[in-house]
């Protein structure tokens, strides 16, 4: 669990992730990685938990393979004035970045909070889909192709289908989640 606190609720279940972070359950969050977030409200509140020591893709049951954390954490605030005109400027939703590749995570509910209203936090653990989390990540992938390499909707949508890799990141944690692996190498330069 890596991420900041949303402005939706006072009081948050840490266990179903959503636009600003959380119990997202990507192995691939990690030593070396990158990772941003949108903050919601003053000060990010950044709150880091349940390490795991391994876990493969779509977590089924509950729990990894648990293990205690000591961990060194950069932070970088980039200031929402500053991004203007980056790839940044528009980023709603928690986006990983390794040396090779961006990882961009898609949920049942971006924000379930907003979206499911006042009984959203226990509501979310029966109205999750894959189906809804995958039309998610497909959404923000297209966005993130034609926001930050200028492709075409239709240019994006082909790249999606044979070049980017959808896969199931949890189905345990409330609001589900698929990531979409989009490959640095597809793209002269590789970065953001």
């Amino acid at each position: 669990v890596t991420g900041v606190a949303p402005k939706e609720a006072d009081m948050v279940n840490s266990i179903p992730p959503s636009y600003t972070g959380g119990n997202i359950d990507n192995w691939r969050i990690g030593k070396g990685a990158t990772m941003y977030y949108p903050v919601a409200v003053k000060g990010a509140l950044f709150s880091v938990g349940d390490p795991h020591a391994g876990q493969g893709d779509s977590e089924l049951c509950g729990t990894a393979i648990q293990c205690s954390l000591t961990g060194t954490f950069q932070f970088i605030l980039h200031k929402k004035a500053s991004l203007a005109g980056t790839s940044l400027e528009k980023l709603d939703y928690p986006l990983l970045e390794t040396q090779d590749e961006w990882v961009l995570h898609g949920f049942s509910f971006a924000n379930y909070l907003a979206e499911l209203g006042p009984t959203a936090q226990s509501d979310i653990y029966g109205k999750s889909s894959i189906d809804l989390a995958l039309k998610d990540a497909f959404r923000k992938s297209r966005r993130f192709l034609m926001e930050t390499k200028s492709l075409t909707e239709d240019e994006a949508i082909s790249l999606l289908s044979v070049g980017v890799d959808f896969g199931v990141t949890q189905v345990v944690d409330g609001n589900w989640g698929v990531h979409a692996i989009i490959k640095k190498a597809l793209f002269s330069g590789g970065s953001l």
